[in-house]
C-alpha cells in the first residue's frame, strides 16, 4: 500500500512515439456500465456539456470497473470517487481535439503544426481507431475522475476538469508554500486521489490530475509493461448482439 499523503512525482510527459509502438495484445474484455455502481458517483461530463454524440453513461472495461471500486474503497471515510468519463466514441475525440487545436492556434499564432500538436496533445490525444495506436479513451481503459463528499459536493482540486494550463498538471501544487493553507489543501486532495488510483493499479497522465489509465498503451508505458491489454473498442449494437446470439445458437456441433 502507498504511504498516505505521499507526494506526487513530477513525471515527464510521455514519449508519445514510444507509447504508440507498444504492442496491443487485446484481451477481449467487454465494456461495462458504471451507472448502477453504488460505490461510485457517475457524472458523464461531456454529455452534460452538450458535446455531440457524447454518451449518457460512463463505460469502462470490466477490469477497470473492478479497479475503480478498489480505488473508491481506498479513499478515507467521507469522500467518494466521481467518474467523469470513460470510453469515448471517435466523434467525441475528434470534436475535443479539433476544438482545442483551434483554440491553441488562436493563442499561439506563430506556432507550426508540430508545436500545435504537442501543445494540444498534453490535454487531448489525437483521434485514432488504429488497432495498434488508439486514443486512450477509445480503449475503455482510460478514465477521468475527481472527488466529492458524501453529500455530492465536488471538492476543489485546484483547476477545472479539462482546464488547459499548468494548474492541471498533477504535481502543480507540490510546490505550494508552507503558509498557503488553500494550496496545501488542494495538494493533499490530489495526493489522496493519486494514491487511491495508483493503489488500484492505475497510472496517471502527468499533465492531467484527473486522467488515469489501466490496460491501455499509456498504462503499459508508465508501468513498464511489454504490451497493452486493450485496443479500440465500442459497445455492441443490437444488430451485432443478435448476430452473435444466432451464430451461437445455430453453431455446428463439434
Amino acid at each position: 500500500m502507498h504511504e498516505p499523503n505521499r507526494a506526487i512525482p513530477a513525471y515527464a510527459e510521455p514519449d508519445w512515439a514510444q507509447v504508440a509502438r507498444i504492442p496491443v495484445a487485446e484481451c477481449g474484455e467487454a465494456l461495462c456500465s458504471l451507472r448502477l455502481a453504488p460505490a461510485l458517483r457517475v457524472y458523464p461530463a461531456y454529455r452534460h456539456l452538450g458535446i455531440p454524440e457524447a454518451v449518457e453513461d460512463c463505460l469502462v472495461r470490466r477490469e477497470v470497473f473492478e479497479r475503480l471500486l478498489r480505488a473508491a474503497a481506498h479513499l478515507p471515510a467521507g469522500l467518494a470517487l466521481v467518474v467523469l468519463d470513460g470510453w469515448r466514441p471517435i466523434a467525441v475525440q475528434q470534436h475535443l481535439y479539433r476544438t482545442l487545436e483551434t483554440a491553441m492556434a488562436l493563442h499561439h499564432p506563430q506556432a507550426d503544426a508540430a508545436t500545435l500538436q504537442r501543445l494540444t496533445r498534453q490535454f487531448v490525444s489525437p483521434p485514432s481507431r488504429d488497432p495498434q495506436a488508439p486514443s486512450p479513451h477509445l480503449t475503455g481503459g482510460a478514465v477521468d475522475v475527481t472527488l466529492c463528499d458524501v453529500q455530492g459536493r465536488w471538492l476543489d482540486m485546484g483547476s477545472r476538469f479539462d482546464e488547459v494550463g499548468p494548474r492541471s498538471f498533477s504535481a502543480h501544487y507540490e510546490s505550494a508554500a508552507a503558509d498557503d493553507a488553500a494550496a496545501l489543501a488542494i495538494r493533499d486532495r490530489r495526493r489522496l486521489l493519486h494514491d487511491a488510483m495508483l493503489e488500484a493499479g492505475f497510472a496517471n497522465l502527468p499533465s492531467e490530475w484527473w486522467h488515469y489509465d489501466y490496460g491501455d498503451q499509456l498504462w503499459a508505458w508508465h508501468r513498464g509493461r511489454p504490451a497493452a491489454l486493450y485496443g479500440p473498442t465500442a459497445p455492441p449494437d443490437l444488430e451485432e448482439l443478435w448476430r452473435q446470439q444466432l451464430a451461437e445458437r445455430f453453431a455446428a456441433p463439434t
